[in-house]
């Protein structure tokens, strides 16, 4: 039986307690750090009799560990995890500040409300009302809260994977990030989309090389022309359409319907607010975001380089980076910023089972669909300990509120309702899993 106690309450005080911890992470290790963040969580851990571990990969780079025993211990274990740090912010251009976590028309305001302290409040809110009632889970379970996550993990899963593998000893099945909210198709119908599959990821510098020289004479070997045309051979580039078997899947559960490449772009376009997360999932993309050359106007350089933000489908890592080099010419050269691998997993079996089961408990009128991400998560390290994930993070939205358009966006914030919802399906969740 699902316990209807303070947990709904208890929820929205720790979301907004953890967006007033700055977490924010700029990349290259810069930044406050999440020390605070958890020393807060292992707190709020420690007061329920768990006994959480902080693990600190660099000066305040930390991540908290702790396990749940449950009542058989033959099961394997099941994962849930979530990240303490943030995208910087320009707090003049919010209507709140963003570190404030003002509760203001129904929602919770700032930094991190949707990615992704909102999810992290809500582990911690069922984890503590469970263990109040003495309430354990059948299985073991693995609570992570990382750090580093939106610079991709060095400092924190991929950190965690890498040094204390035995920290996820038994996990078989994880639980994360950037699934399991709602889409409105209608009053009476909505998809809750879980993410299986997501997308791989390629943050390339490119590096074209000429001779210096002085701007008024003729010059052969210019590097700026040469990166210039490799980026616009990219950023022009139509790559084909590619049905994946999630994107495949999405489009069976949803709406009836096998999806061909012919009719993939059109089929799209009809999903109003979904063609966006859709659309970016139906072939590899790779866009130009940085350019750099030079150090005045009259002064050829004798280097030019510039940023391309690559994702690639599950399958089609090779494909992705034998067009890219194709694309380069022959006097550019690439190197990684950040490279990580794409993840797919079939939705089926028991988990797939109890996520459903426990959304349609809270939402009769719910149908629950497999999705691609097409950013990336901390899952893809704990991939690599084999562990099989799903982006589990549940909420019920208004019709109206464009939730994925606040992902890194400004005026983050989820609504007090849509967390009450998540912690009763979590809490059934872990009953059912």
């Amino acid at each position: 039986m699902v316990a209807v106690g303070n947990m709904e309450e208890e929820v929205v005080g720790l979301c907004r307690d953890l967006i007033r911890i700055d977490t924010s992470n700029a990349g290259d290790n810069a930044g406050p750090g999440e020390r605070e963040a958890a020393e807060y969580v292992a707190e709020k851990l420690s007061e329920v009799g768990l006994e959480p571990r902080i693990l600190e990969s660099d000066t305040r780079r930390a991540s908290v560990i702790a396990r749940v025993e449950g009542t058989d211990p033959g099961r394997d274990a099941l994962l849930l995890h979530g990240h303490l740090d943030v995208v910087p912010f320009d707090a003049g251009d919010w209507t709140r500040h963003p570190l404030s976590g003002e509760v203001a028309d129904g929602c919770v305001w700032g930094r991190g409300a949707v990615d992704m302290k909102d999810m992290d409040a809500m582990i911690l809110a069922v984890v503590r009302q469970r263990l109040r009632e003495g309430r354990r889970p059948s299985r073991d379970v693995v609570l992570a809260f990382t750090a580093d996550e939106e610079a991709g993990g060095a400092y924190g899963a991929r950190w965690l994977v890498d040094e204390h593998p035995e920290v996820f000893e038994g996990c078989t099945e994880a639980i994360g990030e950037v699934g399991g909210f709602s889409v409105t198709l209608s009053e009476t119908r909505r998809l809750y989309l879980v993410e299986a599959a997501e997308k791989g990821i390629g943050w390339m510098r490119l590096t074209a090389r000429g001779r210096a020289g002085h701007g008024s004479m003729l010059n052969g070997e210019n590097a700026v022309t040469e990166v210039a045309e490799a980026v616009a051979r990219i950023g022009r580039y139509e790559w084909p359409i590619r049905i994946t078997p999630t994107v495949q899947g999405f489009f069976r559960e949803a709406f009836g319907v096998e999806l061909t490449a012919e009719d993939a772009e059109a089929t799209v376009a009809k999903l109003g607010p979904l063609a966006r997360m859709v659309g970016a999932v139906l072939r590899n993309t790779a866009n130009p975001t940085m350019l750099e050359a030079g150090y005045k106007a009259n002064v050829i350089p004798q280097t030019a380089t510039a940023h391309v933000d690559g994702r690639f489908l599950p399958g089609y890592e090779e494909e992705f980076f034998a067009t890219i080099d194709e694309l380069l010419g022959p006097n550019v050269t690439r190197e990684f910023v950040h490279h990580d691998i794409a993840v797919e997993t079939p939705f089926e079996g028991d988990l797939v089972r109890a996520m459903t089961e426990a959304l349609l408990a809270e939402d009769p009128g719910a149908r629950v669909v497999p999705y691609t991400l097409s950013g990336g998560t901390d899952l893809k390290s704990f991939n690599r300990l084999g562990i099989r994930g799903f982006g589990f993070a549940p909420l019920r939205l208004p019709a109206d509120l464009d939730f994925s358009g606040m992902f890194h966006g400004v005026d983050e914030r989820v609504p007090t309702d849509s967390l009450a919802f998540g912690v009763r399906v979590l809490d059934r969740f872990l009953d059912l899993c």
